[in-house]
């Protein structure tokens, strides 16, 4: 097939990226067992497909090898270093970002399977964020929370003129209120959730009521309807627990209960908080403890507070595959723009004051 040169450069690029791809998936499928290490090997064979497509195209052409993008081979060593999440969902990124469905030398089907494969590991990566969920979520939570709070806390003391040492006092004690406050907060959320998931349980004291219960007319039926099984399941199942003489609970668990391994331990979730609001809180205060004062510590506090917010949005904005931009920018004009509203009262009681 004659070619421009320009349309075999792309026709090679393609290949080499269709290359590393397959060697992703086979990599990852070596991190992973069961049914997804089978679904990436899937994807691996499907790409192999597609880089048989530019082998054709090629002929002569496709050498020497051509070499893949630095993202492409980047992924691979992460998938090597680690074989994690977060390599699925930057995969997930990049199927999204295929070209073929604007380029005719790629096939519909090509086009087609990249879509899908795009949804595969949508798939996949949705069952590492709903693992990840509960601790990202605290995680962003408390660092952010703590990042703001003191930011606004240390701004809106210092522009009212107090001397630097008392803003670092003011920084500092609200950096230890602040994460005391969390890590008591925490532990007294999850320690009341237990609680409550406990007084819900069955008591396993029923059982010794069971040889005394009439077979013909008794409730035990409605223990299990009460727990959530049907009518009809609910009389099956008591008649045969009556015929075992045994209270067996297994099937009629509450939705509560499922769950309850997620709730994690509370002093766990106490320190967790702690630490992370800790570690945000810390950052408005180094300015302070390095002898900056007046504006200039200000700035700094805001500058290094809002790296951090543009950190913490971005990560959020790649694990739920959104715009990363868009996610960094919200952080960042979220936490600044709370602390400049304490920043300017505390000009305003300054000026009051004078």
């Amino acid at each position: 097939m004659t070619a421009s040169p320009a349309r075999i450069r792309r026709w090679r690029r393609y290949l080499a990226d269709e290359r590393a791809e397959a060697a992703l998936y086979r990599e990852l499928a070596e991190r992973y067992t069961g049914e997804e290490s089978e679904i990436l090997r899937g994807l691996a064979e499907a790409e192999q497909r597609h880089e048989q497509h530019w082998l054709d195209l090629l002929g002569e052409r496709a050498h020497p090898t051509p070499r893949a993008s630095l993202g492409s081979r980047l992924l691979i060593r992460l998938a090597r270093r680690f074989g994690s999440f977060f390599v699925l969902v930057l995969a997930q990124r990049a199927e999204g970002r295929s070209p073929y469905d604007a380029d005719a030398d790629a096939s519909d089907a090509m086009a087609a399977d990249e879509r899908i494969h795009g949804e595969v590991l949508r798939g996949l990566a949705a069952r590492g964020r709903r693992r990840l969920a509960g601790g990202l979520r605290a995680a962003v939570f408390g660092v952010n929370d703590g990042l703001v709070s003191n930011l606004a806390l240390v701004l809106g003391v210092g522009a009212t003129g107090l001397p630097a040492a008392t803003v670092l006092v003011t920084g500092v004690a609200g950096l230890l209120a602040g994460s005391l406050s969390m890590g008591v907060g925490e532990y007294v959320s999850v320690r009341s959730q237990r609680e409550l998931l406990e007084a819900s349980r069955p008591d396993p004291e029923s059982q010794r009521a069971l040889p005394d219960l009439d077979v013909d007319a008794n409730e035990l039926a409605l223990v299990y309807r009460a727990r959530g099984m049907s009518a009809k399941d609910a009389e099956k199942h008591a008649s045969e627990v009556l015929a075992t003489l045994h209270l067996d609970e297994v099937g009629v668990e509450t939705a509560e209960e499922e769950h309850e391994d997620g709730i994690g331990s509370a002093w766990s979730a106490a320190l967790s908080s702690f630490l992370f609001f800790a570690s945000g809180a810390f950052i408005p205060v180094i300015p302070y403890l390095a002898g900056s004062d007046g504006f200039v510590a200000v700035a700094i506090a805001s500058a290094s507070v809002g790296l951090v917010l543009l950190a913490t949005g971005t990560i959020v904005g790649l694990l739920s595959g959104g715009n990363l931009l868009k996610r960094a920018l919200r952080q960042l004009a979220i936490g600044l723009g709370a602390a400049a509203v304490t920043y300017l009262l505390g000009l305003l009681f300054e000026t009051v004051n004078l």
